[in-house]
């Protein structure tokens, strides 16, 4: 198949194809021996003008020089000198057919009648040969019909105009207008501006995306490591807020967000910290900073609560009802003392160690039998979550016994971190292989309760006081609690701390020592002792 040909072997050009008649004659070329692509092939056509010169199919002999191709034995023509043209002026048109561009070919068109303006040159007037092309006589190439040729491959992509994407050259003349091309200028402005909206389209879903987590990554820092949002101030206003019984300081802080009280839930949670807030009724503000909730919720008198301090002998707590409430003198005690308060019937009816330490509320005109059976009822939960009876038959002690140890816990103890060595010391005086105390517990705090008092220097006589709760006259237990104890001694009660401990003394504010010898104790008791009558003399 040759270069740009579109049959194969030895079919002629296509009239119509764009390298053919664009060809430019020109005289000499010769070509290589027994390379005559058209010569002997066909019976030539003879024209009526045979007499012009014309180039012979024949087999030629080799000549070092070349053969003579201008067929009358003329000189030897320059093969780089211009080809002579065909004389257009006699033609109506008076001028040559346009070329077709020499890039894009013409689409195939059947032989037809000239167009105006675009007259074909004359039969007799001979095109030469392209160079390269030799042997090919043009006033003597075969005749041929264009309806019988093979059907041309369109496959190629010079023939299909896949050839070049873009093309500089004007567009004018290329296959009948500009349409014929790869497209007008409005399809390709049309083809841009769509790319362009996509391209647009694409950038807002990429920034969108980039700000969405960009948002939820600053959420998340804020939530992580961030301050968390917070009013400032007392806040304005007021609101009654009721905390249920057993809610956590989170679940507080949700109830207080919701009333607007505070601005986030972890504001108030980091503000309350180790505080001790109560279930109840509050009276708070609007706005207020998470510190200034929980300042507002331990002050009793803002809160209108009724705040039971951990320890307190039931007549204490039946006087703090009673001035709380604006009620006469022994009111409560009254009350307490015809019962039906809910308590269990390992109680024997006697609230000491129920009424539970807590805040509740109790505003003018709260009936105090109300409040007292409120106390019991939260005691009782407590210790039903805590599983008091069962431990305490671990242990070989009755539910009644455990809340009066830690009772004895409660009122001994200096510091909750010394409950666990407290009960140790109970349970090992306790014991009836007890010879040092032979199981007198002697603890102070039981003769101040049988007194109805809180002194720490106990005297001699103070000692020998007639009563069942003067542990220095009788072994074993207290016939009951002596005051209301917290959670955290109940649990002391149950799991004492293990060690041989017989003894303790607490010689100073934040100095208590345990010992299981004698000697040792009456020491530290001298010391103690010691310590009394240096601040007497001051």
């Amino acid at each position: 198949m040759t270069d740009y040909g579109q049959n194969p072997g030895s079919q002629p050009w296509q009239p119509d194809d764009s390298l053919y008649g664009g060809q430019q004659d020109w005289s000499g070329g010769q070509p290589g021996a027994g390379h005559h692509h058209y010569g002997g092939q066909q019976p030539q056509q003879h024209y009526p003008h045979q007499q012009q010169a014309s180039w012979d199919s024949g087999q030629h002999q080799q000549y070092p020089g070349g053969w003579d191709t201008t067929g009358g034995g003329m000189p030897l023509a320059d093969p780089y000198a211009p080809a002579p043209q065909p004389d257009y002026y006699g033609t109506p048109d008076a001028y040559p057919p346009p070329n077709p561009h020499p890039r894009r070919p013409h689409p195939q068109q059947q032989p037809g009648p000239p167009q105006p303006g675009h007259h074909r040159p004359p039969p007799h007037q001979q095109q030469p040969p392209h160079p390269g092309q030799g042997g090919r006589r043009n006033g003597g190439r075969e005749d041929w019909d264009p309806a019988s040729r093979p059907p041309a491959r369109d496959d190629h992509p010079f023939f299909d105009g896949g050839d070049d994407d873009f093309d500089d050259g004007p567009r004018e003349g290329r296959g009948g207008g500009r349409s014929a091309g790869r497209g007008t200028g409005r399809d390709r402005r049309g083809a841009k501006r769509r790319n362009g909206c996509a391209c647009l389209v694409i950038a807002l879903v990429l920034a969108a995306g980039l700000g969405g987590l960009g948002y939820l990554g600053y959420n998340f820092w804020n939530d992580r490591f961030g301050a968390a949002p917070d009013y400032s101030g007392e806040g304005t206003g007021s609101v009654n807020v009721e905390i249920p019984e057993g809610a956590s300081i989170t679940q507080m802080g949700n109830i207080l967000k919701d009333k607007g009280v505070v601005k986030s839930v972890q504001a108030f949670v980091d503000a309350a910290g180790d505080e001790m807030l109560h279930p109840g009724s509050y009276t708070l503000h609007k706005g207020m900073s998470g510190q200034a909730a929980v300042k507002m919720m331990l002050n009793p008198e803002a809160a209108n609560q009724l705040v039971i301090p951990e320890g307190r002998r039931a007549t204490a707590v039946y006087a703090m009802i009673d001035e709380h409430l604006g009620l006469k003198d022994d009111t409560t005690a009254k009350i307490a003392e015809k019962g039906d308060l809910g308590l269990p019937d390992w109680a024997d009816g006697n609230p000491e160690g129920f009424l539970w330490p807590s805040s509740y509320s109790a505003a003018e005109g709260t009936d105090p039998k109300k409040l007292l059976r409120e106390m019991v009822k939260r005691a009782n939960a407590t210790y039903t979550e805590l599983g008091l009876e069962d431990k305490a038959a671990k242990v070989g002690q009755t539910p009644y016994e455990i809340v009066t140890i830690a009772s004895l816990i409660e009122a001994e103890g200096q510091s909750k971190e010394e409950f666990g060595k407290v009960s140790r010391v109970i349970y090992n005086r306790l014991k009836p292989d007890n010879t040092a105390t032979n199981g007198m517990l002697q603890f102070d705090s039981t003769i101040n309760y049988a007194k109805g008092e809180s002194n720490l220097d106990i005297s001699n006589q103070d000692t020998q006081f007639d009563s069942p709760y003067n542990t220095y006259l009788h072994a074993g237990l207290p016939p009951g609690p002596i005051d209301n104890p917290s959670e955290r001694a109940i649990v002391a009660a149950l799991e004492p701390t293990a060690g041989d401990w017989l003894y303790f003394v607490t010689v100073k504010p934040g100095d208590t020592r345990f010992t299981a010898s004698k000697e040792e104790h009456d020491r530290n008791v001298e010391e103690f002792n010691e310590n009394q009558r240096k601040k007497e003399d001051e």
